[in-house]
């Protein structure tokens, strides 16, 4: 089966537009497969994580309308990143497609294929952006990972406390030694954790 799908593809965007060994979402002209496990069959796989400033916990479609705000109020951020490579978010992304998509992404996690985290401000009442956790499409790495912030939060330095919180994160509680964060390879510190 070959989905056109250009939001889902953009929310797990890889380090290059051709790299997609994977098809366990749906990516434009990729075929779907039976997803490959890429963690351990024992790994318990992180649900609701407080961040302080923000939390993290599995995106489903019941987000579908914050979801939809966050990327359509920050279209043009989020182009700026995404666009060339994924053609996402397009100018038409309609909220239907957004159901859709986020439907997809919450089997993908049920699938233990790939996690798309929502990132909500700390009360749980705003989305604030995405954090997505793939199996690595880069050579060398164990897991692919991307992040956005919402337009609104740039100034106040979301998208760097995201990322500073990300690696700690990743080394502390997912069993991975190296991955990409937003298409750069980062080798997470070695944590008390004992997972790798």
């Amino acid at each position: 089966v070959v989905r056109d799908d250009r939001r889902a593809q953009a929310r797990t965007p890889r380090a290059t537009p051709d790299a997609g060994r994977r098809a366990t979402g749906p990516r434009i002209g990729r075929e779907h497969r039976a997803p490959v496990p890429f963690l351990p069959k024992d790994f318990v796989v992180p649900d609701v994580v407080d961040a302080g400033t923000f939390r993290l916990r599995p995106i489903t479609t019941h987000d579908a309308f914050r979801d939809y705000d966050a990327v359509m109020s920050s279209r043009e951020h989020l182009w700026a990143r995404f666009g060339e490579a994924w053609g996402w978010p397009a100018v038409d992304l309609s909220l239907e497609q957004n159901i859709v998509d986020l439907g997809w992404h919450q089997k993908e996690f049920q699938l233990r294929s790939s996690f798309d985290y929502v990132v909500a401000s700390s009360d749980g009442t705003r989305q604030l952006g995405c954090v997505y956790v793939d199996p690595a499409d880069t050579e060398g790495a164990d897991a692919d990972v991307w992040y956005w912030a919402r337009a609104s939060e740039l100034a106040n330095g979301l998208e760097d406390r995201i990322e500073a919180f990300l690696s700690g994160w990743l080394a502390g509680a997912w069993p991975l030694r190296v991955v990409t964060i937003n298409g750069r390879q980062v080798r997470l510190p070695v944590t008390s954790q004992g997972l790798r």
